[in-house]
Order: C-alpha cells, then structure tokens, then sequence
C-alpha cells in the first residue's frame, strides 16, 4: 500500500498534519504549507481551530446519545481523534474513520489495532454509496439507530461538479432520524483582502483543490437537518469551552462550523 504514496506532490492530510505539528509529511507537504502561510499568516490557528471544533462537536454529540460515529475525509491520526474523544463519555461508542488516502489507512490501523470498537476504512468522500456499502463499515454501524457524520474540512476539496449538497444527501437518507451531522467548510465571505484565494491558489498542484463556499451554499449543505444551536457559525464560536477567551474577530473567520439534526 506505500507504494502508492508519492513524496512529491504535496498531499492534503499530509499538509494538515504538518500544520497540527506532526510528523508525518514531506518536504513537499511542508513547502506547500509554507506558501499558504505566507499569504494567510492565520492558517495554522485555523488548522487548530478546526481540530478544536472537531472535539468539541463529538463530546457534544455523545453528551447527546450518539453511540456511533463516521468520520470521513479523517485525516492522518493526531491528538483527539474521535474515539478517544467519545471513548470519554461512551466506552462503548463506535468509531469508523473514512479516507481515501493510503497513509491514512496504513497510520490509523496500526494505531487502532487491538480497538475492535473502532476501524479505518480507505473510501472517496465522492462516492457516498461505496462508502455506506462497506462491510467493515456495516460491522460497526447500525443505520436503524442514530448516527453523526463528520465532514469536517472536507466537502471544500469537492468541486461542484461533483455535487456536495448531493452527496450528503445520499448519506442523510442512509442516516436515522436523530442522527447527526457536522461540517466545518472554508469560505471566502470574509475575505476582503484575498488571503483565503490566494492561500486556496497553492492547492492547485497539491492533491485535492479547494472550493470556496458563501453561507448559502454551507447552509443547504445541512437541508433536511436541524441546525442545532448556535447554528451556523465560526468555529471559534461554535459552543466554546467555558471560560474560553474568544481569539480577536472570532465572527469573523474564514472556516464556517455547524452541527444539524435529522429531523
């Protein structure tokens, strides 16, 4: 399966590794990284900011009764991946990381061996039907009962062409009523000084580009969901912690974060 990995071209996961400061990337992953940065200065905080949202979302969603989780476009494993944040309020919650990547599936197996609560499985976020058809996937999770979905930082690297709103809507009709879903998506609506295009013009030679994506278009992302409160919003202020100091223009950030219910 490593075979497959080409070192080359700057790789999506790999790039959102380096910017959580891990380990796993390449010197093309990190020259990539670094030309982001260098016209959105911000992108790491947005990286961390994301991942925060991420934990916040899944303790949340298990506070509220999920016992199941698929996490797709997941990424390479980092600290508080999902499990272990759901593992901390339902030891027994069931957890299904999603990627098409091969160094995801070769990290997280060796990470989540001896876990049979828990897989990884190689899917395209593009492909919903491939996805909810895999047997290792069905193993796990029981679509009579309620379900989150996480998509988070994932529905922007599908073009149009490959119909976002569609594909969750496939998902949302395998889903239960009650089950869940949440979306972090980056989002030119506050970018008047064209940071966020020209960081997104770097991903053009890497693995997947970015589609930037207005509040109407996030939004009907979650039609046939509830969003819950605070609706959609920034990460940052998407249930923050208590006590949490809100980092400057917080309402303002350029990453949408949301998290709806079935109705």
């Amino acid at each position: 399966m490593l075979d497959t990995v080409d070192p080359h071209t700057p790789n999506v996961p790999r790039m959102y590794d380096y910017l959580l400061g891990g380990k796993d990337n390449y010197a093309a992953d990190r020259e990539a990284v670094e030309e982001v940065v260098k016209h959105a200065p911000d992108t790491p905080f947005m990286a961390r900011q994301n991942r925060a949202f991420l934990r916040r979302a899944v303790r949340f969603l298990a506070e509220s009764g999920i016992r199941q989780f698929i996490d797709i476009g997941s990424g390479l494993p980092t600290q508080g991946n999902v499990h272990e944040i759901a593992h901390q309020v339902a030891p027994d919650a069931h957890v299904v990381y999603v990627d098409i990547e091969p160094v995801v599936l070769v990290h997280g197996r060796a990470l989540l061996a001896g876990t049979p609560e828990v897989t990884v499985i190689q899917g395209d976020a593009r492909r919903p039907g491939e996805v909810l058809a895999n047997p290792e996937l069905n193993r796990l999770i029981d679509f009579d009962r309620p379900v989150a979905v996480l998509m988070l930082a994932v529905l922007h690297f599908i073009g149009d062409g490959d119909d976002p709103p569609g594909i969750v809507a496939r998902l949302r009709e395998a889903m239960a009523p009650g089950s869940y879903l949440a979306v972090s998506h980056v989002t030119g609506d506050f970018d008047a000084d064209r940071r966020v295009r020209h960081a997104g013009a770097v991903y053009e030679r890497a693995t997947y580009q970015i589609t930037l994506r207005g509040r109407a278009d996030v939004t009907r992302l979650f039609d046939g969901f509830e969003l819950v409160e605070p609706g959609l919003t920034t990460l940052s202020m998407w249930r923050p912690d208590p006590g949490t100091a809100m980092p400057p223009r917080a309402d303002r950030q350029w990453c949408y974060a949301g998290v709806g219910r079935k109705r």
